[in-house]
This record gives C-alpha cells, sequence and structure tokens, in this order.
C-alpha cells in the first residue's frame, strides 16, 4: 500500500473511533505508539494526526503530546467529520441535527436565490430538477441522489451569500449519508420531486416567498422520511 493509502486508511481509523467515543476526549495519541500499533512509519502516523488537528479533533502540545479534544470543539461542518459521526452508533442524532441545520439555512438561500440567481443558475436549476423527475421515474437512485446534491448545492450557491455556498459540501454528505444508511426510500418521493421543479419554477421566475415554503417543506418531509425509516431497522 502507498504512503498516501496508509495515511488515509490510518485517518480513516482515527477520526472515526474519535468521533465515535472509542477515543474519549482527554486521551493523548502518541507518534511512536501510533505508528507501531498501526504498522506504520511515524511520518505517515504525524501525517493523520495533522489532519485531525486541523478538523480540531485533536490538538498538540510540546512535551505533552496529542490530546484528543472533547466533541464541543471539533468542526462538525467539515464533511469528513460528519460522514464518520454517521458511521457511529448515534447516526439516528447525528442525522436529526443535519435536518435541523439544513431547515434552518436551505429555505432562506432559497429566497435569496430567487432574487441574485443568475440565468444561467435559474436554467441549470431547471434542467437538474426536470433530470430529478427522469430518474425518479426509472428509479436510479444512486443517480438521482447526486443530481439532488448538484440541485441543493446549486441553491446555495445561488443565494449570493458567500457561507451559505461553503456548506455545499456539507449539505451533499448529509444526503450521500442517508443513500449509504440505506435510508432513501426504493422509489424516490414523487411528491418531493415534483416539490424540486416547484422550487427550481419559484427561483426562475423571482418569486422569493414561493421558494422559501417549497424548501421548508422539502427538508421536512425528508426529516420525516429518515425517522420513519430509521424507526424500522
Amino acid at each position: 500500500m502507498t504512503q498516501r493509502g496508509l495515511h488515509g486508511q490510518l485517518l480513516e481509523t482515527l477520526g472515526q473511533a474519535i468521533t465515535s467515543g472509542a477515543i474519549p476526549g482527554g486521551h493523548v495519541l502518541r507518534i511512536e505508539e501510533l505508528a507501531a500499533r498501526h504498522g506504520v512509519s511515524r511520518t505517515v502516523a504525524r501525517e493523520a494526526v495533522r489532519v485531525l488537528e486541523a478538523m480540531r479533533l485533536v490538538h498538540s502540545r510540546p512535551k505533552v503530546g496529542t490530546t484528543v479534544r472533547p466533541g464541543t470543539e471539533w468542526n462538525l461542518f467539515d464533511p469528513q467529520v460528519v460522514r464518520w459521526r454517521l458511521a457511529g452508533t448515534r447516526r439516528g442524532a447525528q442525522l436529526r441535527e443535519l435536518s435541523e441545520v439544513r431547515a434552518a439555512v436551505e429555505p432562506a438561500a432559497g429566497a435569496l436565490a430567487a432574487r441574485t440567481a443568475t440565468e444561467e443558475q435559474r436554467a441549470e436549476l431547471l434542467e437538474l430538477a426536470a433530470e430529478l423527475s427522469r430518474l425518479a421515474g426509472l428509479g436510479e437512485v444512486d443517480r438521482f441522489v447526486e443530481v439532488d446534491v448538484a440541485f441543493h448545492r446549486l441553491v446555495l450557491t445561488a443565494s449570493g451569500n458567500e457561507m451559505f455556498a461553503h456548506l455545499g459540501d456539507f449539505t451533499a454528505e448529509a444526503l450521500r449519508g442517508r443513500n449509504r444508511l440505506h435510508l432513501m426510500p426504493a422509489v424516490p418521493d414523487a411528491v418531493a420531486t415534483r416539490r424540486h421543479v416547484e422550487v427550481a419554477r419559484a427561483i426562475a421566475e423571482a418569486k422569493p416567498e414561493r421558494a422559501e415554503k417549497l424548501l421548508r417543506q422539502i427538508v421536512a418531509s425528508a426529516a420525516a422520511e429518515v425517522e420513519s425509516l430509521l424507526a424500522r431497522k
């Protein structure tokens, strides 16, 4: 395995262990011990720890080592942290938090997009919505999710708010996470798909109140759908 592959594998192992609580806050990680335990070089171990530090999962201090931070200090908007948390035992709580963030942000982004989106962005949203309808009819869930990611990412970008746009990767991980966890219906919901088309039209026609209302309905319906599917597991 390459250095890059070893680094990525160790990063995944440590990231999931920290976010799941298997390695608790306050625990000290030592490079030499990590290298020996996981059969990698100290360089690989240091690279993995450096990435974890950038995500605020750990912090390093001279003569102490690298200490795992408490969950309240993590960068919870980092897509990789989202993915690791969704892989843990508290995935239900994580999905609810993701839905709450989306409910707070996406309707407002849709309203802004209806006011500020470029003609190209309005046209692209209409195309993506049409593609969602086509894929829903074919039952192609994996492809449907990827187009849905592109749709919601574009709504955030078209808002003209750079901070909203920055949440595109976060939203993408929330949508893809549902699919990875088999929390998508076998056939995409027809009502939700139709609402995406209506959102695109509302933004294209510069109707901010309608775009906001429809996006609020989309996010609320998705949250209810997840709760229903979680209850069956």
